[in-house]
């Protein structure tokens, strides 16, 4: 399966090095939107992502605006607490890509009006909590997206 995993403007560099060797396991490329709260360089990244790192297909481009321009996704799936139809509704395809924000307040403002019918969520129905870990939620929708293509 082609899988993309983006992260916009993630802050956390074990959540990112995490997510790259979910990644290098899945067979998928991670595409990073800046700012970074961390350089890529830094320890803390390659700690989380071990030695798998090395063989993370990562690309990083400056902004939204310039991700979509070079890139050209064709289908996103924007996960979001925020989102209405849980993520095991969605019917994900090879290449799509799959869009986290941030650990502290999710996608800039205008994402959840420009892509209101493509968010999706994980449903929580415990009352303690706001959201899961960022790396966490990558693998959960991550593993679904991978179980539907097998299955197809």
């Amino acid at each position: 399966m082609n899988l993309n995993i983006v992260l916009v403007a993630p802050e956390i560099p074990q959540n990112t090095g995490a997510i790259g060797r979910l990644c290098v396991c899945l067979g998928a490329r991670l595409h990073l939107i800046e700012p970074l709260g961390f350089e890529l360089d830094e320890s803390r990244v390659r700690r989380a992502g071990l030695d798998y790192w090395q063989h993370v297909d990562v690309a990083t481009y400056p902004s939204w605006r310039q991700f979509r321009e070079s890139v050209r996704p064709l289908r996103c799936f924007f996960a979001s607490t925020k989102g209405i139809t849980p993520y095991y509704n969605c019917q994900f395809r090879s290449g799509d890509y799959l869009v986290f924000g941030n650990e502290s307040s999710g996608f800039p403002k205008d994402f959840y009006d420009d892509y209101r019918e493509d968010l999706c969520q994980i449903p929580m129905p415990g009352d303690h909590a706001r959201s899961l870990n960022l790396a966490n939620a990558a693998a959960i929708i991550a593993y679904e997206a991978l179980r539907q293509a097998v299955n197809q």
